[in-house]
């Protein structure tokens, strides 16, 4: 009767949790700006051309920090969790990944709600391709 052994695929799963969870802060940074960035583009009433990149945007950076949200509950259950279910419920119960899950559901709930009724029409091919125009890069590829 010893303790469990952790298999290669199961350490090496759980410490790309670790790298991705570490980013957590800067992620979780990153969507609250997109958000501020939407929101005041929405009290001006900007162009639908000008919206749908900022509600894109917002929706790319919860969808990461949800990940990242994720990876640091499995983290936090720690390596064995991967492999052993009955283990992975136990840990559940903890306060530290109940805190993980909770943050991670809070972000789940936020990107489904701005998908659901956040997102301004999608502008049409000719508004985008005139926004499009305007980007720096896109002049300096077509030479």
């Amino acid at each position: 009767m010893g303790s469990n052994k952790v298999s290669a695929a199961a350490e090496s799963q759980y410490l790309a949790d670790v790298a991705v969870a570490a980013n957590f802060s800067d992620l979780l940074a990153a969507a609250q700006q997109a958000e501020q960035d939407y929101r005041k583009a929405q009290a001006v009433a900007a162009p639908a051309s000008e919206q749908y990149p900022l509600a894109r945007r917002l929706d790319v950076a919860l969808t990461d920090a949800m990940h990242a949200a994720y990876a640091a509950q499995r983290a936090e259950i720690g390596p064995l969790g991967y492999e052993d279910r009955i283990y992975t419920r136990k840990a559940k119960a903890k306060p530290a990944v109940h805190a993980w899950t909770d943050e991670a559901e809070r972000l789940l709930t936020l990107r489904e709600t701005h998908r659901l009724t956040g997102f301004p029409a999608m502008p049409r091919a000719e508004e985008l391709g005139a926004e499009i125009a305007r980007l720096p890069e896109a002049s300096g590829a077509a030479g």
